[in-house]
């Protein structure tokens, strides 16, 4: 199977988190690009923007921080779902937080999934790994949607 590569729009304040999500997305061939927003405005702001003007650059996978600042990840991801054309991007919730109340919260508010961000490059590179993985799965999943079998 050819695998488009994907535009990804990473919503992330903290830098080191960054830092070491760019390296590990570095090894892999799927991503084509990553756009990075370091706050919840400036990724309303963005993808608004981009949507308003029928961008192709629009993102094919969000990953959102839910500790952010100006708007946080549930006002981010309420505002992604609110609009018809951004609703349909997949948004992996990508942060510290284990707490039960913050997965839920984030399930009823539609994520695809809830990733606890790992300490270390080695571990990023897991995550990066699943990422594809999900990506892949997705892929598959839409086929089988468009082709009249799911």
């Amino acid at each position: 199977m050819v695998i488009k590569p994907i535009n990804i729009l990473l919503v992330e304040d903290n830098e080191g988190d960054i830092v070491l999500l760019m390296e590990a997305f570095g090894d892999e061939e799927i991503v084509n690009k990553i756009d990075i927003a370091r706050d919840g405005a400036e990724a309303i702001n963005f993808l608004n923007r981009l949507a308003d003007s029928n961008s192709e650059e629009l993102p094919d996978l969000i990953l959102l921080d839910i500790n952010l600042p100006k708007k946080n990840g549930y006002e981010v991801i309420s505002s992604i779902k609110d609009n018809s054309i951004l609703g349909e991007i997949p948004v992996i919730i990508l942060t510290t937080s284990s707490s039960e109340m913050e997965i839920i919260k984030a399930k009823n508010l539609e994520a695809y999934c809830y990733i606890i961000k790992p300490s270390e490059i080695g571990e990023y590179v897991k995550v990066v790994r699943k990422i594809e993985e999900f990506w892949l799965l997705t892929l598959e999943l839409q086929k089988l949607k468009h082709n009249g079998k799911g």
